[in-house]
């Protein structure tokens, strides 16, 4: 009868990548971002979008430098019945406070997008946390509320920070659909961006100054209307309790 001899570091090789394959696929259950196992380390990860059946996006601005085109962003989402998520970094609160105000009071939630800007990913745990209760208190301040959501800084991100995310509870977020609007493209080059690659449970990221962000963000509301999807904040898309978050960052409903 004949038969095969399988070494025992066969075996092993085996049996190690069936167990990446298996962490591979569990998420963290609540926690504000998923740990995926890559190779010998575990990697927490954000939230980019959400799995929903309902036609429902969020539009996100993040705001660090100039605010003249603010108050034109506030406009036009009362005008389209729409609301949205304004990251705000802690220097810009301290140089708009009266425009942290009206984004408030217009209804608008407000995340932080860190105190001074950094690459946070290349700070220690301290600084990471001086950096986000600073700014936090900042827009408490002056609105009375929790800040509940953040955006990290260029996008980038390790595991220390998003650990301080969840003490400090905050939900990082990052984004699936990038404008690119900072480029200062034309206003119909933002719009296609954003309708090609929109889809139920998405975050758009936008910046509050962005050379063509009026412009633009009429003919993406008055896109996703047609397409008929609803308009909403970050807080509003995502879910707050009963979740896991996958790897590639869908957060789902359990």
């Amino acid at each position: 009868m004949p038969f095969c001899v399988i070494k025992s570091r066969t075996i092993k090789i085996i049996c190690a990548i069936t167990l990446i394959a298996i962490l591979l696929c569990i998420p963290i259950n609540g926690s504000s971002c998923a740990q995926v196992f890559f190779g010998y380390s575990t990697r927490r990860v954000p939230v980019y979008n959400v799995a929903t059946e309902e036609k429902q996006v969020a539009i996100s601005f993040d705001a660090a430098w100039g605010a003249d085109k603010t108050e034109g962003i506030l406009e036009i989402l009362k005008e389209y019945d729409a609301t949205a998520t304004f990251f705000l970094v802690g220097f810009w609160v301290d140089k708009y406070p009266e425009m942290v105000k009206a984004i408030d009071e217009a209804g608008i939630e407000i995340g932080t997008h860190s105190n001074t800007h950094p690459d946070m990913a290349k700070l220690d745990k301290a600084t990471i946390k001086s950096e986000l209760s600073t700014s936090m208190t900042k827009i408490t301040n002056i609105t009375g509320k929790d800040v509940k959501v953040f955006r990290p800084p260029y996008g980038s991100y390790n595991n220390t920070l998003l650990e301080t995310c969840d003490e400090l509870g905050l939900t990082a977020i990052q984004w699936d659909v990038d404008s690119l609007d900072w480029k200062g493209i034309s206003a119909g080059d933002i719009t296609k961006r954003v309708v090609d690659k929109v889809k139920n449970g998405s975050i758009i990221l936008m910046h509050n100054n962005a050379d063509n962000v009026l412009d633009a963000l009429r003919l993406v509301l008055d896109s996703l209307k047609l397409k008929g999807y609803k308009v909403t904040s970050v807080g509003e898309l995502i879910y707050h309790e009963d979740f896991t978050i996958d790897r590639n960052g869908v957060q789902h409903k359990n």
